[in-house]
C-alpha cells in the first residue's frame, strides 16, 4: 500500500482526489445551511 493505491489515503493525496478514504472538508456554512431532519414520528400521524 502505498502512492499507487487508490484506495488509500496516500494513494488519494497523490492522485489528488477524493473519496471514503480522503472525504472533503464541509464548510461550516453549509452544515448549517441544511436543516436537521425531523424525526419519522410526525409522518405517523393519528388515523
Amino acid at each position: 500500500m502505498g502512492k499507487g493505491d487508490k484506495k488509500t489515503k496516500r494513494g488519494k493525496l497523490f492522485k489528488g482526489t477524493f473519496g471514503v478514504a480522503r472525504p472533503h472538508k464541509v464548510k461550516v456554512s453549509e452544515q448549517e445551511a441544511k436543516p436537521q431532519r425531523k424525526s419519522a414520528a410526525k409522518k405517523k400521524a393519528a388515523k
